[in-house]
C-alpha cells in the first residue's frame, strides 16, 4: 500500500498544522520540535509559518522547508 499523501494543509495556530490526507484522514501535526537552526528557524514567524502549502505529496513553505510525509502521517495525531 502506498503511503497516504497530503492533499490539504492549514496552519491552525503557531506551530500546529491540520493535515488532510488522500485516504480521508485528518491529523494534527506539531511542528515545534522541528523549529531549530537558521533554516527551520524561519518558521518561528507565524506570518511565514501560515504560508504552508501542499506541494504534491507533503507540506512545504515558500523557501523550501518541508516535512517528510511519513512523519506527517505516522507522528500526526488523529482528530477525534
Amino acid at each position: 500500500m502506498l503511503r497516504p499523501t497530503a492533499v490539504h494543509v492549514k496552519a491552525v495556530c503557531p506551530y500546529q498544522l491540520l493535515v488532510e490526507f488522500d485516504n480521508g484522514e485528518k491529523k494534527n501535526f506539531d511542528v515545534a520540535p522541528y523549529i531549530k537552526g537558521e533554516w527551520y528557524g524561519m518558521l518561528r514567524s507565524f506570518e511565514y509559518f501560515r504560508r504552508v502549502a501542499v506541494d504534491g505529496y507533503t507540506v512545504a513553505w515558500p523557501d523550501g522547508q518541508d516535512i517528510c510525509p511519513d512523519e506527517l502521517y505516522h507522528l500526526g495525531k488523529p482528530l477525534s
